[in-house]
């Protein structure tokens, strides 16, 4: 495979706060987001995507997309798939880093028969994420598979 390349472009505008914007998808879609320190530091900002909010979405958001490749290749039929994310900031041998992520993947299928299918396909995902393979952090995961059946209205 050839090297991609993603570009982003941030400007600050003012106090702790800058916008972040990839000219891949301003070009279709004038996308930007508020980016700032978060308000655990000094002068940070509620109510703004932080880099730290950022990230944790990144690894969060990789899961996600690779569940979704790998269960379309698999034939695995499902009715949803959710993620919440945790991203744990602390001090690790004298210097500040993002030490561990835990992932809570919910994916709704729609019979018991392929609820290990499921899990399997979210492991392989987790497995598979380029992102997660780009960090340091250490990745863990919660996984919930739930069984919604079809329901089917007889008149």
């Amino acid at each position: 495979m050839e090297p991609h390349f993603y570009n982003v472009d941030i400007n600050w505008e003012n106090s702790r706060k800058g916008i972040v914007c990839s000219p891949e998808l301003n070009r279709k879609n004038g996308l930007c987001i508020e980016v700032a320190t978060p308000p655990e530091f000094p002068k940070g900002m509620e109510g703004i995507w932080s880099p730290e909010h950022l990230f944790v979405a990144a690894v969060s958001g990789c899961l996600m997309t690779t569940f979704l490749a790998i269960a379309e290749n698999s034939t695995l039929e499902f009715a949803s798939f959710s993620c919440k994310a945790k991203g744990k900031l602390e001090t690790v041998e004298g210097v500040l880093m993002m030490s561990e992520i835990l992932l809570k993947p919910t994916v709704v299928i729609h019979s018991e028969q392929y609820r290990d299918k499921a899990t399997r396909i979210i492991k392989k995902a987790e497995n598979a994420c380029l992102i997660t393979h780009s960090i340091k952090s250490k990745i863990t995961m919660e996984i919930t598979v739930e069984v919604a059946p079809y329901l089917i209205e007889y008149k």
